[in-house]
């Protein structure tokens, strides 16, 4: 019981992620990121073709709070976003950025 315990809180605090990042009637952000910067970055971290970051997403990234960033790595909300969250975590190196060191 403790199992299915921990599987529908997970489910819940996911599922309130997500209400909480797109279920408002204004503009989406995410960890200091708009949604223009997260739309500009999108083609940098899905798969299967990725591409190079451009200066609109770096500069995007620059602003963002990287270390909230890095707290997604392991949920499965980037996954259901169509996110690649190894291309997602290598994005500030690429935008010549220092990633936390616990990311």
């Amino acid at each position: 019981m403790e199992i299915l315990g921990r599987k529908l809180l997970a489910a819940v605090v996911a599922a309130a992620a997500i209400v909480a990042v797109f279920g408002r009637s204004e503009a989406l952000e995410l960890c200091n990121m708009n949604e223009d910067g997260l739309t500009a970055c999108k083609p940098s971290v899905t798969t299967p073709n990725p591409v190079d970051p451009t200066p609109p997403c770096c500069e995007a990234l620059s602003g963002a709070n990287l270390t909230c960033l890095c707290g997604y790595r392991h949920s499965f909300v980037l996954p259901s976003l169509g996110i690649d969250p190894d291309l997602a975590m290598a994005l500030p190196a690429k935008c010549n950025l220092t990633p936390p060191p616990e990311c």
